[in-house]
């Protein structure tokens, strides 16, 4: 599919039009998970474990069960033992046994908060009487939370059956390293060998919540006939389908997941938690069962992202090519394997055309609860070791930190270390944007210091449908099966609009179920623009040629002799005839003349989503006494190939940068000696909110991508990436320590210039 000219031709796409769904939003009409009620449904709740690892001796409910208005219990034993087998659709690496064992404990528990058991009863309150009467006997384990004492010899052991994969030769002896992930490119030693200068250091991050407001929700029914339903909030309905269908032993014909709303996700909602437990409690009890997480479950039982451990070492000339870069990084995965150990590993030096490089990672368990993806799931982590190190390397070498990115950027042609080559991008591009921009010359004062840090997402594009429908007025429909978290309606609407070339406020974009739209991959990735928007171009493409071959029918000519422009059909010159233009809904309103319904439906499997790369400027002021880091201004430039609706665009940037923020100074998941989580609450565990942050200026590039019919590649996960290294950079700068260890909390800041004197 080629690039469409000029943005001058657009009409459409790039304009700002009201957000579909937003006035829904705002009001408070729109109808997310837990909105959702059934006559006669129950209330379900899950008791979870007070201990990090125990082996699970016996569970006893038959206290609960004889309880009034208690009308099912479940436990492992109620669900089908889940062989090994690697699971598909969701954003991360899952395996559908460690999936079922996270949504309900199987011999033992491995965090504090695993599911233990689930009950379903008419009210909320017997419901949570009832879980205190449930009598579980625990053999209490020794645990392990961080991440390099869970790779020692002699740490605890969380699977017996778990050897080292991708090391030769093969483990003889089980640890909690579940793999190795190893990329190299040319002679790392030799490149060492040529470098001037060297820098190294060791970085550490915190495990961080994506913090969505919404906690996870879903109701449940099964009728006698083994027809199931799920209304639920997530990432992908047919995610949730296929997980459900598979965790419970259902056919997947015989479930069908209806999407609700979504209050957020960010790559949280991608995976399942509640969902198998209340349909398992509805076809139990032959009720529709409701389970709500309270806030404290969302952080103690679903999925956070990986803190990590990450050692970096670049060499550079004194001129300032980098000539060698070794790095490896340890990531935490919870309690089952699947860390996002391997993105790290590629994104954190792919800004850079390196001739030797070399990055080993490990994917590492421990008593903490199974992560999840995070926006980019991995880069930020990985960025925020090696763009400080890029820093560290400018500051030694006396260089300009933009212009040291300038002489290593990657551009059309570099083959990365993961043995991708890149077609059209734009990091130079960015680079040039922010070191023109105003912001990267403004003065600073006492106390204050300026960091800058590049990031980079490969983008992904995948299995997406849509169906583009005339209706009798001449009005479209667009129905896709992507979960619209950034305003996807509103871009399907805008695409469909341009090509059929009406105005968008005709077109109205709904989200399908399961059963009424094709196989739809989840929302996540920054796919769904691109791959769910190809589907919906091609379906709005069929279209109008169906529209063409309708208005040469009504004027009796060949459907080569017609035309499409402004949402008419037209003669295609002189020699077709003197009829007048056919507008769509004329033509729309003789469909039962013509053939019948117009419409088309397109599923895809998309490729060539174009690589995205940020760079972003933070000004911070630090106060000495206290520690208390101030973020004075902040700049985010971001190659976007084409705003589809830049206000949209400017949103995902500002909001990306924001979670940065606050991943950088305040968020981590806190551990007390007994391996129980000591913040699991938005009051000790603080995001950002409005008056914490200056406005945040976006800078879109746009760079098109050649393989998408508006040129556009995903802008969600990008702005993420950069800004814990820009924080850092910047907060480094103004206290004169390079600081390695996030979160750069207060207490943090103080040591650091405590021990400095």
């Amino acid at each position: 599919m080629t690039y469409v000219g000029n943005k001058a031709d657009l009409k459409v796409v790039g304009t700002r039009p009201v957000r579909p769904d937003g006035v829904d939003k705002v009001t408070g009409r729109a109808t997310f998970g837990a909105d959702f009620n059934l006559p006669g449904q129950l209330v379900g709740k899950v008791l979870r474990s007070p201990h990090p690892h125990a082996r699970i001796i016996k569970i006893d409910a038959s206290r609960a069960l004889a309880l009034t208005g208690v009308k099912a219990v479940i436990s492992a034993e109620d669900l089908p033992n889940i062989a090994s087998e690697e699971a598909f659709v969701g954003e991360g690496p899952m395996n559908f046994r460690d999936l079922s064992r996270n949504c309900m404990a199987r011999d033992k528990v491995l965090y504090e908060g695993h599911a233990v058991a689930a009950l379903a009863a008419t009210t909320e309150a017997i419901a949570n009487a009832a879980l205190a009467l449930i009598d579980v006997t625990y053999e209490v384990l020794p645990f392990v939370i961080d991440v390099n004492e869970a790779m020692q010899p002699g740490a605890p052991l969380l699977d017996d059956n778990m050897y080292t994969a991708n090391v030769e030769p093969k483990p003889t002896a089980p640890s909690n390293i579940a793999k190795r992930v190893h990329f190299k490119k040319g002679d790392v030693a030799a490149g060492f060998a040529k470098a001037d200068v060297i820098v190294s250091g060791t970085y550490n991050t915190e495990a961080v919540h994506q913090a969505y407001i919404e906690p996870h929700a879903a109701l449940a029914t099964a009728n006698a006939d083994g027809q199931c339903t799920i209304w639920a909030s997530s990432q992908g309905h047919f995610m949730i389908r296929a997980y459900v269908a598979k965790l419970l032993g259902i056919e997947i014909a015989n479930l069908r997941v209806i999407p609700a709303e979504i209050g957020g996700g960010f790559g949280g909602k991608t995976v399942v938690y509640l969902e198998p437990l209340a349909l398992a409690l509805a076809q139990k009890s032959g009720r529709p069962v409701k389970m709500v997480m309270s806030r404290e479950e969302v952080f103690r039982a679903s999925g956070p992202t990986s803190g990590a451990s990450m050692d970096v070492k670049i060499g550079a000339t004194k001129d300032g090519i980098i000539t060698a870069i070794s790095s490896e990084m340890r990531f935490q995965a919870g309690a089952f394997p699947g860390s996002p150990v391997q993105p790290a590993c590629m994104c954190a030096f792919a800004m850079y055309d390196l001739e030797n490089v070399e990055v080993t990672g490990y994917d590492v368990i421990s008593n903490r609860p199974k992560v999840a993806a995070y926006r980019a799931p991995g880069a930020p982590i990985g960025s925020f070791a090696s763009e400080s190190a890029i820093d560290e390397l400018a500051d030694k070498l006396g260089m300009d930190p933009i212009v040291l990115r300038q002489k290593n950027a990657v551009n059309q042609g570099s083959k990365t270390h993961y043995g991708v080559t890149f077609p059209e991008i734009g990091y130079e591009q960015v680079l040039a944007a922010t070191k023109a921009h105003p912001h990267w010359s403004a003065p600073l004062g006492p106390n204050q210091g300026r960091g800058v840090a590049t990031g980079f997402w490969f983008n992904i594009g995948g299995e997406s449908s849509a169906a583009v429908h005339i209706n009798e007025d001449g009005s479209v429909s667009v129905a896709t099966g992507s979960p619209d978290i950034g305003g996807s309606r509103a871009s399907m609407a805008m695409m469909a609009a341009e090509v059929l070339g009406i105005p968008v406020d005709n077109v109205r974009a709904i989200v399908a179920d399961t059963a009424s739209i094709g196989f739809t991959h989840v929302t996540g990735g920054s796919r769904v623009t691109y791959a769910t928007g190809m589907a919906t171009v091609q379906a709005a493409q069929n279209v109008v040629a169906d529209l063409k071959k309708r208005a040469a029918m009504i004027w009796d000519i060949s459907p080569d002799a017609v035309d499409w422009k402004d949402g008419e059909a037209v003669p295609a010159g002189a020699n077709a005839g003197g009829f007048d233009p056919l507008p769509l809904a004329a033509i729309a309103l003789k469909a039962g003349r013509t053939g019948g319904p117009i419409g088309s439906e397109v599923s895809v499997n998309a490729q060539g989503a174009g690589p995205g790369f940020g760079a972003h400027i933070c000004d911070v002021e630090v106060d000495p006494e206290t520690g208390y880091v101030t973020v004075l201004r902040y700049t985010a430039v971001q190659d976007v190939g084409r705003a589809i609706h830049p206000s949209y665009v400017e949103g995902q940037i500002q909001g990306g940068a924001v979670q940065g923020i606050g991943w950088a100074l305040n968020e981590e998941y806190i551990y007390n000696a007994k391996g129980s989580m000591d913040n699991a609450g938005f009051l000790d565990y603080r995001v950002p909110v409005a008056s914490d942050l200056p406005m945040i200026d976006a800078v879109l590039v746009e760079v098109p991508n050649p393989r998408h019919p508006f040129g556009l590649r995903g802008v969600g996960e990008v702005p993420i990436v950069p800004p814990l290294a820009a924080v850092a950079n910047a907060v480094s700068h103004a206290i004169g320590i390079r600081m390695h260890d996030l979160p750069l909390s207060p207490p943090t800041i103080c040591a650091a210039i405590d021990a400095k004197g």
